[in-house]
């Protein structure tokens, strides 16, 4: 059987109609055109973990589908694949993954993949490439830029993820507000509060509304309440 009569055997096309509308795939949503085939997280897991020597070419076949299923399984593949390699390897996976963003397009795709292929390849390098792809006109490349971050905020590193995060403040999508103000949560809980709150003295005043409340989470009443002021005497 291939990967792809495997991942077909597990259909569950009443759950694909429930995913179909909560990945927004509508005329004009973010996930416009996504097809789902209704399998669970656990069912790609293991699937994944089955076929995970799958050749590259392979891979690529499935992260092109336009079945997300397909999609996120080739990503799950990348990511065990990535932690097992050598460095040589890792490099050729993480060059890989971002030659195909375009296919790693919705956002629990991102979630799942950037922190552990591009955050961890950069984690001794030079991070300029997160800038460029938190400049991107897609809106996919900007969340792995942001997502990527969290490999470093769970090593304590709060410097790059505040770049980023002021790269975007002025992003238009709500979903680069979400995960702005959820990497700036993350600082403030494995990181650094004080950067955190450095960091909200500074812009609170000009972030999206859902970026604020995200990143102000964890933090007493009384914060939120000095911070939301701060947000609502500015407009």
């Amino acid at each position: 059987m291939t990967i792809q009569k495997h991942i077909l055997s597990k259909k569950d096309l009443q759950r694909a109609k429930v995913l179909q509308g909560f990945f927004k795939t509508g005329p004009g949503e973010y996930g416009e055109g996504d097809v789902f085939l209704g399998l669970t997280v656990p069912q790609c897991r293991e699937i994944a973990k089955k076929y995970r020597d799958l050749p590259m070419k392979d891979l690529q076949a499935l992260l092109k589908s336009e079945i997300h299923e397909e999609r996120s399984i080739a990503l799950m593949i990348l990511v065990v694949r990535f932690e097992k390699a050598d460095v040589k390897e890792q490099e050729k996976i993480y060059k890989f993954y971002l030659k195909n963003t375009k296919y790693i397009n919705n956002w629990d795709l991102v979630d799942s993949s950037a922190e552990y292929i591009v955050g961890a390849f950069l984690a001794d390098k030079d991070r300029k490439i997160l800038d460029k792809l938190a400049k991107s006109k897609s809106l996919w490349e900007r969340r792995i830029a942001m997502l990527a971050t969290f490999h470093f905020i769970k090593n304590k590193e709060s410097k790059d993820a505040l770049r980023i995060a002021k790269i975007l403040i002025t992003d238009k999508h709500d979903l680069i507000h979400k995960a702005s103000g959820w990497m700036l949560r993350e600082i403030g809980k494995r990181a650094s509060e004080k950067d955190l709150k450095i960091f909200l003295d500074k812009n609170a005043d000009k972030m999206p509304r859902t970026m604020l409340r995200y990143a102000i989470e964890r933090m007493t009443p009384k914060e939120r309440r000095h911070y939301m002021d701060m947000k609502l005497n500015k407009n």
